[in-house]
């Protein structure tokens, strides 16, 4: 029975009966997302107009948003063990890179599998880009839908790249030149920290995917060879490792201490926002969730004081694929419990919340790289431009069941160069001993 019914009910004490639809169910949704907090526009979106409109179509559903507001690796945590003992959300967000791993340990199942056949005859699929589709399907079977995809760069506070006597059409097109920028404006403001790379274990995935992945591209390298095999021991690596070197330890560009904190992802964006740091590897999530207007972290006068860049190679030319300019896109979606007791109307509302008024009613709240090839970016040139500019330099994650782990290991791996505790000539031989021990010798490959 629906929380909205079962208060009618005992309201209407003394009734000697009551009239109840058949079918009135529950259905709960859990999002990384508070109004008013992380990924608010998100929250919004689904209390504002998803929630109404699904029930005004589906009136014997009550759904309930669960406002998740910390960190996302929390969320994972807690997804897992739901997973695993039949609890949790009927709906939840979900990032992709995380299905193989939940997949191999019987901690997910297809959309078909749970909802049935009908899952294959929506008519959604046809309009989802190549890439897109891809970020919720492993081996053939789709586990949720993507909502979007995006892409990286760095993003910089024009006003300060100004005062530094920087040009306003800066570009940078090796290592050297960001790192050039960088030491201008510490010279001209000694106690910031202009450049931050993100590191270590507390940021998560925002440290492998931001920072690191940004950096080993520019090396002509990726995290796995052509072979879909760890590479851990590499060139690539030791550079990438002597770059964070370079920024936290050596230079003091970066703010090491925000790279060992559990809250320093947050800190990173502090600093941004005050001002503190100048140039910042993030996603486009940053731009638009995390400075608009209102929001904790915004950037007063955003629009006149916040650009971008390309992220550059280590030299021209030196990128992945022969590159000058390299990012990397991921995405998230949502994925149906494998144990929810209402599967027909947890699809229901999943692909729902995935037709193109939906979607444009999320637009329209928060402009977005989007999944569909139907659904516009409304008014962002920022995001217009970026997506034109980066989709077709990207690449992706490999979609390989450790991959999470490996992950963990590739932050620890900056968290011991970034900290001080090891030279990145250690810290890669540790990678390697436990990567090799996570997927076994045969699946890891060394280049030196």
């Amino acid at each position: 029975m629906s929380n909205r019914l079962r208060s009618l009910a005992l309201g209407l004490v003394g009734a000697t009966a009551v009239a109840l639809p058949a079918f009135a169910v529950d259905l709960n949704v859990t999002c990384r997302c508070v109004i008013g907090g992380v990924n608010s526009a998100t929250a919004q979106w689904i209390e504002e107009s998803v929630i109404p409109a699904f029930e005004a179509a589906h009136p014997d559903v009550n759904v309930v948003l669960n406002q998740f507001g910390g960190e996302d690796a929390q969320l994972t945590q807690q997804l897992a063990l739901d997973f695993s003992t039949g609890a949790g959300p009927d709906v939840t967000a979900f990032d992709g890179f995380l299905i193989p791993s939940f997949v191999e340990g019987g901690l997910l199942k297809s959309l078909d599998e749970v909802a049935g056949a009908e899952v294959n005859d929506w008519s959604g699929w046809a309009a989802l880009s190549e890439g897109s589709r891809a970020l919720m399907l492993y081996e053939g079977k789709y586990y949720g839908i993507p909502l979007g995809t995006d892409v990286r760069m760095v993003h910089t506070r024009k006003d300060i790249l100004a005062e530094a006597g920087i040009a306003a059409d800066w570009q940078p097109t090796s290592w050297e030149e960001l790192l050039d920028a960088a030491r201008a404006i510490k010279a001209i403001k000694p106690d910031s920290f202009p450049l931050q790379i993100n590191a270590g274990v507390a940021m998560g995935e925002a440290t492998t995917m931001q920072g690191y992945w940004l950096a080993l591209l520019g090396t002509g390298e990726a995290v796995t060879d052509e072979n879909g095999k760890f590479i851990v021991a590499s060139q690539g690596i030791l550079d990438t490792l002597n770059l964070y070197k370079t920024v936290y330890v050596d230079e003091k560009l970066g703010d090491q201490r925000a790279q060992l904190l559990a809250d320093g992802r947050n800190r990173s964006f502090a600093n941004f926002r005050d001002g503190v740091t100048a140039l910042l590897l993030e996603g486009d999530y940053f731009y638009r969730s995390v400075t608009p207007e209102g929001s904790e972290f915004a950037v007063a006068n955003r629009d006149q004081v916040q650009g971008w860049v390309k992220m550059p190679a280590k030299e021209p030319g030196a990128g992945i694929r022969g590159q000058d300019f390299v990012t990397i896109s991921g995405g998230t979606g949502f994925v149906l419990n494998p144990a929810t007791d209402t599967p027909k109307e947890a699809w229901a509302f999943l692909s729902f919340m995935n037709e193109p008024a939906q979607l444009e009613a999320f637009q329209a709240i928060q402009p977005r790289i989007t999944a569909r090839t139907d659904v516009a970016i409304p008014n962002s040139p920022f995001l217009t431009e970026t997506s034109q500019t980066l989709l077709p330099l990207t690449t992706a994650r490999p979609n390989d069941p450790s991959y999470n782990a490996v992950s963990s290991e590739i932050q620890r791996m900056t968290e011991a160069v970034v900290s001080g505790e090891l030279s990145p000539e250690e810290a890669m031989a540790q990678y390697k001993s436990a990567v090799t021990a996570i997927v076994g010798a045969d699946n890891t490959v060394s280049l030196l």
